[in-house]
């Protein structure tokens, strides 16, 4: 494995999808093993001192990272899915996006009273879709006890709207 930096295996669109925004691709990173590798290590080590029960992985780039932490860590996994995806009763949760609302749900017996809950995902931007996994969680009887991304876009202050959970990124960029 080469001594590259995980930043390194992002690509940086700039302009897309409208201009001044600098779009991370993160399929630049999972298409490389070292990339995924460095990306998946990453997260596992995030949660070392960190104990919990399962793995909660957003719809749908939290379940590409969620699956292999789970795994590797010995742990289930719960997908958050887009409304109406799931096949047995939901909780169900509403949140805002940049245009508009979005609305994502869990199966209602995905998470036990008092489990300890870790979210993963790809990406903090704006915290909405974070925000409303942990609503979720806590619908349930369960504890985010942390939620963890490979990249962070500071510049959208999605950590602010997190400040109750202990919130890691394995890179945090300072713009938008």
């Amino acid at each position: 494995m080469e001594n590259k930096k995980l930043e390194e295996y992002v690509v940086t669109i700039p302009d897309f999808p409208e201009p001044g925004i600098m779009f991370r691709d993160i399929t630049s990173v999972i298409q490389d093993p070292d990339g995924l590798k460095l990306a998946v290590d990453g997260l596992v080590n995030l949660l070392k001192d960190t104990e919990y029960d399962l793995v909660i992985g957003p719809e749908s780039r939290g379940f590409i990272f969620g699956v292999p932490v789970a795994y590797l860590t010995g742990k289930g996994f719960v997908p958050v899915r887009k409304k109406g995806k799931l096949p047995r009763k939901t909780v169900s949760q509403k949140y805002d996006l940049e245009y508009g609302q979005a609305e994502i749900e869990m199966h209602v017996d995905a998470v036990k009273p008092g489990q300890k809950v870790v979210i993963v995902d790809d990406l903090i931007a704006t915290g909405g879709s974070a925000e409303a996994a942990a609503k979720l969680v806590e619908q349930l009887g369960g504890e985010v006890v942390k939620m963890i991304f490979v990249m962070e876009l500071a510049g959208l202050e999605g950590r602010n709207k997190l400040g109750k959970y202990d919130v890691e990124s394995l890179i945090v960029y300072e713009g938008k």
